[in-house]
């Protein structure tokens, strides 16, 4: 016996062996599996952000977007169904962009759906995918709201989620959430969840759901960055292009007017003018002379003051009385002129080349005359009440015409707002003192080197100082 015990010993020490072998190599066995499945995921993590990155210089429209990176994040992180909810632009709701076939829901669900849920299933998907969710409570406004991802390991037991889904459709099952981004802008949430029979999610699969849910951030912000920026070029480029338009309305060159000398120039504050001026062949040797002065700036503006240009057009034809022109144009402006707008205009009708000149006034800043014989400047100011103040009746009673002569020599100036309210560096304007000086200093050289000695003294005077409205100078000078 005693010989036999050493052969027992060995004996004992190989079993033994053996057993402390097959457990490490089950360790070893599994360790790989991990390490295999660890790598797996990164490289459907790399395959993911690859995609991601083409996307967005694709130029995918949100649905592509939304449903790539869900569908992405399913892939990597082995996933059975996914989410993604926007924030709103309200900032109180949260929106379902795209939910997976096999997403359950993140949200409870209503009595009355659940019912018509248990005979028509696509009552329940319509809810899920149409209804937005408040952020101030439930499942998803707790993970917009929290500082990392969160896991909920049961969600038939989550208390938000009460009462339970339709047959079918249910939540048994586990989910990631994390909220979404873009530096200090809340974008929405990402959600991926597995059912109960595919296991819960790993400490490796949070690590790697946390990392494509900051990247999916990233990639969101981006891409609406990208589209606000393509969409200002885009209507940047159509604002220069409507300019261009609005620029062939002004006149082309020095209008021709009998007997007459006449410049204009009009500088837009922004890329659009409310302001225009306009020279009109009346027919029987008269003329018509226009300047107006849309309210407010831009778009806007711009399309109102193409509307009273076509429409002072199709009235002026053929009519030597000022104010009846205007009148008709009041009337017909006026049903589609907002109430916070309106439109001041001067308007004159030559009489040939005698120098006879009828003159009418909506609103508008009064005229400046210089006299040759006297060298002095005096104001012209007919009575009017500005374009789409009025509908019609006390328009046409308060506008009166006045009639002048205007000798050789004499130099008639109209002029917008924004002439006399240009302001400097200090805050001071331009004003109309100056206006009236540098005027009758340059009057005497003729209307052209008038509108330029303005132009060329208001540029000076403003300096640096962003221009704050449309300029707009018109000049008329008896040969």
């Amino acid at each position: 016996m005693e010989r036999l015990l050493p052969y027992f010993l060995l004996l004992v020490a190989v079993v033994t062996a053996a057993v402390l072998l097959r457990g490490v190599s089950r360790r070893l066995r599994a360790k790989s599996d991990e390490l295999q499945a660890f790598e797996g995921e990164e490289e459907r993590m790399f395959d993911f952000l690859h995609v991601l990155g083409a996307s967005i210089e694709a130029e995918a429209t949100q649905l592509q977007l939304h449903r790539m990176i869900v569908d992405g994040v399913i892939r990597v992180v082995a996933a059975r169904g996914g989410a993604i909810y926007v924030l709103g632009e309200d900032g109180e709701t949260l929106l379902p962009k795209y939910l997976s076939e096999e997403c359950p829901p993140l949200v409870a669900v209503p009595p009355e759906i659940r019912e018509r849920a248990e005979h028509d299933p696509r009552a329940l998907e319509s809810y899920l995918r149409l209804t937005p969710v408040a952020v101030d409570g439930g499942l998803l406004g707790s993970a917009l709201t929290a500082d990392d991802t969160i896991r909920v390991d049961d969600l038939q037991s989550h208390e938000s989620l009460r009462p339970a889904v339709p047959a079918g459709r249910g939540n048994r099952g586990s989910a990631l959430l994390a909220p979404l981004h873009h530096g200090s802008q809340p974008l929405g949430v990402l959600a991926v969840t597995r059912d109960e029979v595919d296991g819960g999610f790993t400490r490796n699969d949070f690590a790697v759901f946390r990392s494509v849910a900051e990247q999916s951030a990233f990639a969101l912000g981006n891409a609406l960055l990208y589209r606000e920026a393509s969409e200002k070029r885009q209507f940047e480029s159509e604002l220069r292009n409507a300019s261009e338009v609005q620029r062939v309305l002004l006149p082309q060159g020095e209008p021709q007017v009998p007997g007459y000398r006449v410049a204009g120039t009009n500088v837009p504050a922004r890329i659009i003018s409310g302001d225009y001026y306009d020279c009109l062949d009346l027919g029987d040797g008269c003329h018509g002379m226009v300047i107006a002065d849309v309210s407010g700036k831009g778009v806007a503006a711009g399309l109102l003051m193409a509307m009273c240009r076509s429409v002072l057009r199709s009235h002026a034809r053929g009519r030597i009385d000022p104010a009846e022109v205007l009148g008709h144009v009041n009337r017909q402006l006026f049903p589609d002129i907002r109430e916070d707008m309106f439109i001041t205009l001067f308007y004159g009708v030559i009489d040939g080349e005698g120098g006879r000149i009828r003159l009418a006034r909506a609103g508008h800043d009064p005229a400046l005359l210089f006299r040759a014989a006297e060298g002095n400047v005096e104001s012209v100011k007919p009575p009017g009440l500005a374009l789409g103040i009025d509908e019609g009746e006390v328009f046409e009673r308060v506008t009166r015409v006045l009639e002048m002569d205007l000798a050789s020599g004499d130099v008639l100036l109209f002029y917008t707002d924004g002439v006399k309210e240009a302001v400097d560096a200090a805050g001071e304007e331009f004003g109309m003192e100056r206006l009236r000086a540098v005027f009758r200093e340059s009057a005497p050289l003729g209307a052209e080197m008038a509108v330029a000695t303005i132009q060329r003294e208001l540029g000076q005077f403003v300096g640096d100082s962003p221009q704050m409205d449309d300029v707009t100078v018109l000049a008329m000078e008896k040969r």
